[in-house]
């Protein structure tokens, strides 16, 4: 990549992917761009479980579709979801979020999904960031305990889709200066 503006015009949410695995050493590299983002007070709240045993990538897809909204059906093609829990923030974290009536970690996992897929972009890959779940079937499956919540399921794999125009709001819709 030539800038980290590039890096972010080339990342895009894919519905469509190869059949093809992704190398371990990617994996690692994503992995650490996760570890190494930024959190209010340094709390880290998040823990990322990795799933690629076939069978149970199939049952947390599963937990991510819904055959009512008609969503999220591309999910099974993904040879790599990573699964990302809400961990218990810090005393800081927490006492700031009481003071300023902020729960900053899903704040924090707003920005570790964040480097993980513009790292999976960097790495040739692309991926999703799925909402949408049904927790109690993906605790289920990955054995995870009852008192941590799922929050998201981020897909990575190598795209079978081109790349895309961005449909985005003009920077004037977005942005003001000095005053709303």
């Amino acid at each position: 990549m030539n800038s980290f503006l590039e890096l972010v015009k080339s990342r895009q949410s894919d519905r469509a992917y190869l059949d093809k695995p992704v190398e371990k050493e990617k994996l690692d590299r994503i992995l650490e761009a996760a570890r190494l983002a930024p959190s209010a007070c340094n709390a880290q709240p998040w823990k990322i479980i990795v799933v690629t045993d076939p069978e149970k990538r199939m049952q947390v897809a599963e937990a991510t579709e819904s055959k009512l909204l008609s969503m999220n059906h591309f999910t099974k093609q993904a040879p790599v979801q990573l699964v990302i829990l809400e961990e218990s923030a810090n005393f800081t974290s927490n006492a700031g979020g009481w003071a300023t009536n902020k729960h900053y970690p899903h704040i924090d996992l707003g920005i570790v999904a964040a480097h993980i897929s513009l790292a999976a972009t960097d790495e040739g890959l692309g991926s999703c960031i799925i909402g949408w779940c049904d927790e109690k079937k993906i605790q289920k499956v990955l054995e995870i305990p009852k008192n941590k919540r799922v929050m998201l399921v981020i897909l990575l794999g190598y795209s079978s889709q081109s790349l895309r125009n961005k449909k985005r709001k003009s920077k004037d819709e977005i942005v003001s200066w000095e005053k709303y």
